[in-house]
């Protein structure tokens, strides 16, 4: 066991430098992800009791969030991407700090905490998606998600339990408040923290070119069809989990021990898939994810019971880090291949590709406001999940086709060490 435990350990050192720091940074900041994620979504939901205004805060975010991959795509020409990379961790600490000082969650209040994240998140994600495009190739992307999400899940194990813990421990409503300020400041620190990992990284910006485009290759039109089904979990799916816990089960300790049932297995499954898979075994990945997801959310909108949303979570710990660990790869890999063939900087697609997930967010998140104003509360909690978990199956048979049509433009090299077998035979015969 020590030996296999030193293999992976020398595995990762013998990355690059930027690979390891990218990894350690998202690491730090992961710490805060389930306090955004979940906490937020709990803190909004104990203060106002009111679903909608949740999904109406998560769609400020994803509004901010394509406006700000634009504006970072301008800000690169002037500013180096650590110094923008850094700011977006920071900015989650400032809307959390803004959404705390609301002494009424108003719809006003809220979009402004909501577009705050969304800035924050922009920045986040335009630079890391960058950086995991120009330090990865599609031989080692793989490993990397795998790792990130190993420690995504463990994290996910004990931020959400501790966080819940220590909300429990408080009684009345202003000691309850009292301790989402202190983690509100915890979340700030971190955020710091994770900047100053951040800037032992020798990151270079993107080499600026003209990024906003309206024709695109078809391969790439067809990516966008896949981003916009990632896009529709996304709508509400982040603030789902904590929206169900508090209807259903109870309160945010409740949350956090969901939140950790099954987690240490699930990260030891996805870290190992992502060390050992190849390229080709992405679809198999990813289909299992977007099934395991359909499979919870079926049952939570059959059951619509503890039993069921406790199920809901378990497979959703699991599925979702399935269906990001295959989808990321696929994502970079059709990048790599038609910024060759258009000639076009690599975040031109990395823009272009925000696009297609907010049109799904707003379909996703849309479902869920038009159950809930047309029909009633529990209604869209019962079954917008599941329509779109069931609509996000669609996901399967576009990526098969995704993958297709790249290995023609762009087959897949052997991995290093491996002799193809083909070129063995064409050598051996011009040999003789």
């Amino acid at each position: 066991m020590l030996k296999k435990l030193t293999s992976e350990v020398n595995h990762f050192k013998s990355q690059s430098h930027n690979f390891k720091i990218l990894v350690l940074t998202n690491v730090v900041y992961a710490l805060v992800q389930p306090v955004i994620d979940i906490f937020v979504a709990a803190y909004i939901m104990r203060n106002s009791n009111d679903t909608s205004k949740v999904v109406i805060y998560q769609l400020a975010i994803y509004t901010g969030i394509p406006l700000t991959f634009l504006l970072n795509g301008l800000l690169l020409k002037y500013f180096n991407i650590r110094k923008l990379y850094s700011l977006g961790m920071m900015l989650s600490g400032v809307s959390m700090i803004i959404m705390m000082s609301l002494k009424n969650l108003d719809l006003i209040g809220i979009g402004v905490a909501g577009m705050t994240m969304g800035l924050s998140f922009g920045l986040y994600w335009s630079n890391r998606d960058y950086l995991a495009l120009s330090i990865t190739d599609d031989e080692n992307r793989n490993y990397y998600y795998g790792l990130e999400t190993f420690f995504y899940t463990i994290i996910a194990i004990v931020v959400p339990a501790t966080i819940g813990w220590f909300i429990q421990s408080k009684t009345g409503a202003d000691s309850k408040h009292g301790a989402y300020v202190i983690i509100t400041g915890v979340v700030f620190v971190i955020t710091m923290l994770a900047s100053v990992v951040c800037f032992r990284g020798r990151f270079e910006n993107p080499i600026q070119k003209k990024y906003i485009f309206f024709k695109f290759h078809p391969l790439w039109n067809k990516l966008l069809s896949l981003a916009m089904f990632k896009g529709l979990a996304q709508g509400f799916l982040v603030t789902a989990p904590a929206m169900l816990i508090f209807k259903i089960l109870g309160e945010e300790g409740e949350l956090g021990k969901a939140q950790s049932i099954g987690a240490i297995l699930a990260a030891i499954i996805i870290y190992f898939i992502g060390r050992f898979s190849k390229p080709s075994d992405r679809i198999k990945t990813f289909s299992a994810g977007l099934i395991l997801f359909a499979i919870g959310a079926c049952l939570n909108a059959a059951l619509f019971n503890k039993t069921g949303v406790i199920m809901f979570l378990l497979l959703l710990l699991i599925a979702k880090p399935l269906m990001d660990l295959a989808y990321y790869p696929i994502q970079l890999r059709v990048i790599d291949i038609v910024s060759k063939i258009e000639k076009r900087g690599e975040f031109t697609y990395i823009l272009n590709h925000e696009a297609g997930l907010y049109l799904g967010r707003l379909l996703g998140a849309g479902t869920f406001l038009v159950l809930y104003f047309a029909v009633s509360e529990d209604v869209a909690l019962r079954y917008a999940v599941g329509i779109i978990a069931l609509l996000q199956l669609c996901s399967i048979f576009i990526s098969k086709n995704i993958i297709a049509q790249g290995n023609k433009i762009a087959p897949e090299e052997p991995a290093e060490g491996v002799v193809d077998e083909k070129v063995l035979e064409e050598t051996a015969t011009n040999l003789v």
